[in-house]
């Protein structure tokens, strides 16, 4: 707290970079001149929302520099399980060749993916796999189904989607009602081909039923950027799972996404001191 106020208590704007908790946990009292927070990322968890609005303090953030890696990302995970890509690394390394053993889990031609949230990486998402043929379902009660629409995409209840995706992936914010949003009653409704996904935060998913889920078979298998305690105990189930490929919170990286990142922070900046809007 003395160095935040030392070196930010005169400062208009605060600029958070990644899962900075600095201002959580009272601190914000230490920068009284604040009138806006920036995170450089997507996600704004790690900033004390509640308290911000209390004292008029605008809070935002850059999801739009992340959507194309984070995208990217995700659509490596979706075929990674399907074809079960680590799982077969893993054998060949072993000196095992299980051409017609390991068979993948379905195709993606023609499918259903549901997508529950529909901001921006969910929209590239949807985009980047449209010459799949899929069936695309959102959920999204920030989102108006005219917008949804119009990226040729079916708003749906989180009931159907479950019920009728073969692939589901999530892209909410973590809240608190978005924790433990997928629990073992959802996975049940999930159908047992079904594949989760999530480059999102990690306590979306309640940790211990999705383990139990993939152990059980109640799903198929699950592509997991992001975990409920990062990184995992070495006694996390997860790691002792076939059917679930794990990176560690990677998703966000892109060849440009350092120089993406920083542009639309800087944006951001120039726009809440209002210096973007004299330039121009």
């Amino acid at each position: 707290m003395p160095e935040l106020a030392e070196y930010a208590g005169d400062a208009d704007v605060v600029w958070l970079f990644g899962g900075s908790r600095i201002l959580r946990g009272g601190n914000i009292t230490a920068v009284p001149r604040c009138r806006a927070i920036l995170r450089t990322g997507s996600g704004i968890d790690n900033v004390p929302v509640e308290e911000a609005a209390s004292r008029n303090i605008v809070v935002t953030n850059t999801p739009a520099a992340m959507s194309d890696g984070v995208s990217d990302h995700l659509i490596a995970l979706l075929f990674a399980v399907v074809r079960r890509v680590a799982e077969l690394d893993r054998a060949v390394r072993l000196g095992r060749w299980p051409q017609t053993t390991a068979q993948p889990l379905g195709g993606v031609q023609g499918r259903t993916l549901g997508l529950i949230g529909f901001g921006h990486v969910a929209r590239e998402v949807a985009r980047k796999l449209s010459g799949f043929a899929l069936k695309v379902f959102a959920h999204d009660p920030f989102v108006p189904a005219e917008t949804m629409a119009s990226h040729g995409v079916t708003p749906a209840e989180i009931g159907k989607l479950l019920a009728e995706s073969d692939f589901v992936s999530l892209h909410c914010a973590l809240t608190a009602a978005t924790r433990h949003l997928i629990g073992e009653q959802e996975l049940r409704q999930m159908k047992p081909t079904a594949i989760l996904l999530n480059t999102s935060r990690g306590p979306v998913i309640d940790e211990a039923a999705l383990a139990w889920a993939l152990a059980e078979r109640w799903i198929a298998g699950a592509g997991l950027d992001v975990l409920e305690y990062e990184p995992p105990t070495p006694d996390n189930p997860l790691l002792q799972l076939h059917n679930v490929v794990l990176t560690p919170h990677a998703a966000g990286h892109a060849a440009d996404g350092v120089n993406a990142r920083w542009r639309a922070s800087v944006e951001k900046v120039l726009a809440l001191t209002g210096i973007g809007n004299r330039q121009s």
